[in-house]
């Protein structure tokens, strides 16, 4: 029994040894992704329409006999038509496997100082995520009382800046020469302008690339071009910042896009009408919506993204998050400091939003009919 102890807590010891070299962090936490058939999902932000017929006839006429190889390390195909379409030489352009890859490799490549890198209380949160597995050290500026970022948060002493235009989740968006200012004061700091949201009615910080050599601007495929089931993410900046993140993503893994992906990306590229045509649809679907729920008496930033971050002036988020969710409509919710008060709602289809609204509109009814009765008998 001595010797069985003994081994037993030889054994703990160990296993204590080896767990104590484990790198802990608390991972990002996506939007739900229900498995059920018909239901109305508004809660990460995908676009509602398919991506360019274009995409389509790529995937149906691929030749599966090229699988056989090694796709190009270099995504040459996709860099140039994107270089093009952005008025960039391709060496301006790196891309990697969603956003979420290509600023990750940004926060491994670009910030490693002792100093801490700076983006605000209220962003994404991946970004958090990302710099405590990578041991970067850093501070959240907390956004103003309207949800804006207070530029004079990031005129001091940083390892870096990060800023996402439209902000996530608030959808508040800044214009070019916000982040101007910004970059001026920041010549010693790689800047980058997580830019995932742009194509619904912000204007984009790529034409400030050719003053500033420490801007990276960071967009996906995710959102405006229906592909977020592709994963297709990529970065703009000056050949210097683009060298230096190849060297990173070839150090960690060359061959990080398939032969698919690029293919069908370089399709969507190429029908810049039907890119318009959609995000113009979005827009006007969130623009009709922000009336309805204003009139519902939501309050919200004004949006320039395709979803709408909204506060119901009576009924808690929480209440509503549950009775949406009971009913097979998904939208988010963060249970945290100073937006626990707040939905953030998807824009989808016409149809999708009309239900939405329908349902809110009935429930809100529901509760004041309900409290007037609960008056009445007290």
């Amino acid at each position: 029994m001595a010797a069985e102890k003994i081994t037993k807590i030889r054994m703990e010891k160990e296993k204590m040894s080896w767990e104590n070299n484990i790198r802990r962090v608390v991972p990002y936490v996506a939007g739900e992704q229900p498995q059920k058939q018909n239901v109305i999902k508004l809660n990460t932000n995908e676009c509602p329409y398919p991506p360019a017929p274009e995409v389509e006839g790529v995937l149906r006429g691929f030749d599966c006999d090229t699988l056989r190889k090694y796709p190009d390390p270099d995504v040459q195909e996709l860099r140039e038509a994107l270089a093009k379409r952005h008025g960039l030489d391709c060496g301006q352009v790196f891309v990697g496997v969603g956003s979420d890859d290509v600023l990750a490799m940004s926060f491994l490549t670009f910030f490693n100082s002792e100093k801490p890198v700076l983006f605000p209380d209220i962003t994404y949160s991946f970004y958090d995520v990302w710099a405590d597995l990578y041991k970067i050290s850093y501070e959240c500026p907390p956004l103003d009382e309207n949800f804006q970022i207070r530029k004079e948060d990031y005129m001091k002493e940083n390892g870096g800046i990060v800023l996402a235009n439209p902000n996530a989740p608030t959808g508040v968006c800044e214009a070019p020469s916000f982040f101007e200012e910004i970059l001026r004061k920041n010549p010693d700091s790689v800047v980058i302008v997580d830019e995932a949201y742009i194509d619904f009615g912000g204007e984009s910080c790529v034409p400030l690339i050719e003053r500033y050599e420490n801007l990276l601007v960071v967009q996906t495929f995710s959102k405006s071009r229906s592909m977020a089931g592709m994963r297709i993410g990529y970065a703009m900046g000056s050949k210097k910042l683009i060298r230096f993140l190849n060297d990173v993503k070839f150090s960690f893994n060359s061959y990080t896009m398939n032969a698919v992906t690029i293919k069908a990306g370089v399709a969507s590229v190429e029908n810049e009408e039907y890119f318009k045509r959609i995000t113009a649809k979005i827009t006007a679907t969130r623009e009709y919506t922000k009336k309805r729920l204003a009139a519902l008496d939501f309050v919200f930033p004004d949006s320039k993204t395709n979803f709408i971050f909204a506060a119901h002036q009576r009924v808690p988020a929480q209440e509503l998050f549950d009775a949406l969710r009971a009913n097979e409509i998904y939208v988010r919710h963060w249970n945290k400091p100073r937006i626990a008060d707040y939905l953030r709602i998807s824009i989808g289809t016409d149809e999708e939003m009309e239900t939405v609204l329908k349902f809110l509109e009935n429930y809100l009814k529901g509760k004041q009919s309900a409290n007037k009765k609960s008056s009445r008998n007290l």
